[in-house]
């Protein structure tokens, strides 16, 4: 497992979207932004599937993904595998906070799962000759 530093994790809860990366079976790509997320540890994030239609599919078939988050000229990717909770104290957790957060905002919102994702990898993803380096 990869670990984030705080300056990733600071990164990471600052912006308000990060991209999601999917693969079908087939290799087929899919990206979407994704704004309900949480980190659980330096090595674990949360993304809630409110929406998630092919992605929920190709991770089903393919449960190896990535997340890019960036800000100015800094950024980060992380790799790895994902579960899917549709049950649960976490994915209960998950459903609350979405919930509210769509009552907040005045849009109703509903979790259908909680996207477990373990870091086996993280990029750099910032502009320069470190670009694409292999970080942790």
């Amino acid at each position: 497992m990869a670990k984030m530093t705080d300056r990733m994790k600071e990164l990471f809860g600052k912006v308000p979207a990060v991209v999601l990366s999917t693969a079908s079976g087939d290799g087929s790509p899919n990206a979407v932004p994704v704004g309900a997320k949480k980190i659980i540890d330096d090595e674990t994030i949360l993304l809630s599937d409110q929406f998630f239609n092919k992605t929920l599919a190709n991770m089903k078939s393919n449960a190896k993904v990535s997340v890019t988050f960036w800000e100015g000229h800094e950024g980060y990717q992380l790799k790895g595998s994902v579960v899917i909770e549709t049950s649960g104290k976490r994915f209960e957790e998950t459903a609350k906070w979405i919930e509210d957060m769509g009552n907040a905002v005045g849009f109703p919102l509903k979790s259908k799962g909680a996207v477990i994702l373990k870091i086996d990898e993280i990029y750099g993803v910032s502009p320069g000759p470190g670009a694409g380096k292999q970080l942790v």
